[in-house]
């Protein structure tokens, strides 16, 4: 009996070590994105030619990161998420130099009442909007994005201090917000906020989303929502869209017809008393139309297209022109030789009309010295 009792007792507390196992969870992740880029005109101190590169991160940031939850009971889950960005071809750190630049926040979650997240964060368009653009994860991502990313939905500029907001899914329909703190006795300079929402319902979906960003140029604190440094460091040339106060809207709308789905984005972007292109408390104004399809030719096999035009407005500068237009026009083939890995390329083309005014396709390594750019690009990514 004694034997019996004393087996008894030994499972019982394996089972109850297993269970608490179960209720806690850390997961190492990550997406490796390594290729080969050419870009027929780049301008670079003072010349200008062709540019073959060695690349990293071509669609999809090159990443490692940890997440994890714990089960507090009745629904409710503590969760965390550590999320480097790095360079492969160097191993160099992302996000002008940050150890956890992509993400890194925790927080509360429950099944009834949603999402609450404090930390380092994504803003309401990239969380709702851009899903259905072109700079999905899940599309053309970095290349794809609309001129200088001036609407951010390929989150050239994450938030940092952030209070986020993510409600649970109410049949189909999903809501967020998101509050960043400037960390300064000047409360409103360089901080931030956001709001979005989504519906999902069967083959049909629509986001819309805002994104307010007050003192993004100062240079008296960088430690507040946003770094400037950053967007640069994230392959806008050295390019910084700051101002006094910025201000995006956008809208999506996609649609599925079988193993072909269809998309329309449209987002608005305001810049007020903004140094870019040489103003002089100046301001911007960028509305871009973006088309997109994708289309599964094989389980195997995808192909992507995406045109975008942006009509922008500067005023304030003698250098340039103060209706730049610029045409984007993407395509992408993606064969997956597994469920983690696949192999890609892309094709890009970009005009851009106005005085004094440069193509330039974000990541192509620099501007070019005309109005015209052309980007090619071979790859390979990975998961873990």
């Amino acid at each position: 009996m004694k034997k019996i009792s004393v087996a008894v007792a030994a499972f019982a507390g394996l089972a109850a070590a297993s269970a608490a196992h179960a209720q806690s969870s850390v997961t190492l992740y990550g997406l490796i994105d390594a290729g080969i880029m050419y870009t027929n005109n780049v301008d670079k101190g003072g010349s200008h030619g062709a540019l073959v590169q060695a690349t990293s991160g071509n669609i999809n940031g090159s990443r490692f990161g940890l997440r994890g939850s714990e089960d507090l009971g009745g629904g409710l889950q503590a969760i965390f998420s550590l999320e480097n960005g790095y360079n492969v071809q160097n191993g160099k750190l992302g996000q002008n130099n940050r150890l956890f630049g992509r993400q890194a926040y925790a927080g509360l979650s429950s099944k009834q009442f949603g999402t609450l997240t404090l930390g380092r964060q994504y803003d309401s368009l990239v969380d709702f909007v851009a899903p259905l653009s072109g700079t999905a994860g899940t599309f053309g991502d970095a290349g794809f994005a609309h001129p200088f990313d001036n609407d951010n939905l390929n989150h050239s500029v994450r938030i940092s201090n952030a209070v986020k907001y993510s409600s649970v899914n109410y049949a189909g329909l999903k809501f967020g917000g998101l509050y960043a703190f400037s960390n300064n006795t000047d409360f409103a300079v360089n901080r931030a906020y956001s709001a979005g929402v989504s519906y999902s319902n069967g083959p049909f979906k629509a986001a819309a989303g805002y994104l307010q960003i007050n003192g993004s140029n100062t240079t008296t604190n960088t430690a507040g929502a946003v770094d400037l440094a950053e967007s640069a460091a994230n392959g806008t040339g050295g390019f910084r869209l700051g101002a006094d106060v910025q201000r995006t809207a956008g809208a999506a709308l996609s649609y599925g017809f079988g193993p072909l789905t269809a998309g329309f984005v449209y987002t608005h972007s305001q810049f007020q008393n903004t140094a870019s292109f040489g103003a002089t408390h100046g301001s911007m104004r960028f509305d871009n139309y973006e088309v997109n399809g994708k289309y599964a030719m094989t389980p195997a096999l995808s192909l992507a297209a995406a045109y975008t035009y942006t009509d922008a407005h500067v005023s304030g500068t003698s250098s340039f022109g103060a209706d730049p237009k610029w045409n984007q026009v993407n395509l992408q083939a993606v064969y997956a030789l597994s469920l983690r890995t696949d192999v890609y390329a892309e094709a890009m083309y970009q005009h851009v009309s106005g005085k004094g005014y440069t193509a330039f396709i974000n990541t192509a390594g620099g501007a070019s010295s005309t109005g015209n750019q052309v980007v090619g690009t071979v790859g390979l990514r990975t998961r873990f």
